[in-house]
């Protein structure tokens, strides 16, 4: 088995190169959220997406307080799901969401692009994120959405599985 040889030009080190194609991301810092609850291919694929357009990713996941705000109750605590997704390798920084403003997390952490689920776009909300954020140079990038996958759906799975087991 033959191995690959890379040639490196002059002095240069394969850091020099990382950082060099790091510089070709259209992004220096991206920041998206979510529960992340019951974590599956379409947040895997948010946050890949988003890393692959910028240079430092900072997620922030919503606090058990925060998903109340919906009616509805996290099954994964906010300490294992912030460590879920600390483990991700297209993730550089998680931080607690703790409201629903985006624009404060903004004043904080300063990124220059927010990622969002394309199943957003269009809505009251993410247009007055749009006007909002287009005045301090913060672009709002919604990724595609994955169908055929959502905790919704797994959520639904479950109370049916546990809604069949009580009836027995």
């Amino acid at each position: 088995m033959r191995q690959k040889t890379f040639r490196l030009l002059g002095n240069c080190s394969l850091t020099y190169y990382r950082r060099k194609w790091m510089s070709l991301k259209k992004y220096k810092v991206g920041y998206t959220t979510g529960v992340f609850d019951m974590f599956h291919i379409g947040h895997l694929n948010i946050l890949r997406r988003a890393k692959e357009q910028c240079e430092f990713l900072i997620v922030g996941v919503s606090t058990d307080e925060l998903v109340a705000y919906k009616n509805k109750k996290a099954i994964i605590p906010h300490n294992e799901r912030m460590a879920i997704v600390e483990s991700i390798k297209y993730v550089d920084k998680v931080v607690p969401q703790v409201d629903l403003n985006k624009f404060k997390a903004w004043e904080k952490y300063k990124f220059d692009a927010m990622f969002v689920g394309s199943d957003w776009k269009g809505t009251k909300r993410w247009n007055n994120y749009e006007k909002q954020f287009s005045k301090v140079g913060v672009d709002i990038i919604y990724l595609p959405y994955t169908i055929g996958t959502s905790s919704t759906k797994l959520r639904e799975v479950l109370d049916k599985i546990w809604h069949d087991i009580v009836a027995l």
